[in-house]
């Protein structure tokens, strides 16, 4: 799960546990990230471009920039798992007074190496891809959100290896998602090119003519 999602749901959660009434804002952004995410990955841009603007004007009426930049991030985390590798540009003007957490999160998406430190404020599923360990696993099947996140992350620092990038594919492919689903089956078919095995890049392309006419 991205930050905003994951943030906006663990405050939410604590508040239930422990009585009080969990503000509106809270609730109707945590619908509107999960529904803007969904539609981006599916490649529904006018969904997406809605479900968005919802969810910042829902953070915004906090006043709150850590609370915007969580859903901005989220956006971004999007990019990065269908390998849009383009600046975070709605958190640049928020990063100055949002929180360590974010900051650290916006960096990592950027693709760069984290100290411990910062690592330990991102989701535990991304801390040893975040300080760049060599032995560092993708975040397990049942993040599959997380797991392209971070197999976007180490592409982006060109550390991605075939075995990364298959897992990938098969994550988008399993949940259906489109647009990242598209993106890896380009670079598995450009990694079948370099290493000259033509039938294999063909049938690669061949599975992405199937997917491609059902973007808009």
């Amino acid at each position: 799960m991205a930050l905003a999602a994951l943030l906006l749901a663990a405050a939410t959660l604590s508040a239930c546990s422990t009585g009080p009434k969990v503000p509106d804002w809270k609730i109707n952004a945590i619908g509107h990230v999960e529904r803007f995410t969904e539609a981006y990955l599916k490649g529904d841009e006018r969904v997406e471009a809605r479900e968005f603007a919802l969810a910042r004007a829902e953070t915004a009426r906090t006043g709150k920039p850590e609370q915007v930049a969580r859903i901005e991030l989220n956006r971004c985390a999007t990019r990065v798992a269908s390998l849009v590798f383009e600046p975070c540009a709605g958190v640049e003007p928020l990063r100055a007074d949002a929180g360590e957490a974010e900051r650290a999160y916006a960096d990592y998406l950027e693709g760069r190496v984290l100290s411990a430190a910062q690592a330990a404020l991102l989701p535990e599923h991304h801390r040893a891809v975040a300080t760049g360990a060599a032995s560092a696993a993708l975040p397990p099947a049942d993040d599959p959100l997380g797991r392209l996140i971070a197999a976007g992350v180490l592409l982006r620092r060109t550390q991605a290896s075939p075995a990364v990038v298959e897992q990938a594919v098969e994550t988008a492919s399993n949940q259906g998602w489109r647009r990242p689903l598209l993106a890896w089956l380009g670079v598995q078919a450009r990694l079948a090119e370099q290493r000259g095995d033509t039938e294999e890049a063909v049938r690669i392309k061949r599975r992405m003519d199937l997917v491609q006419p059902m973007l808009p």
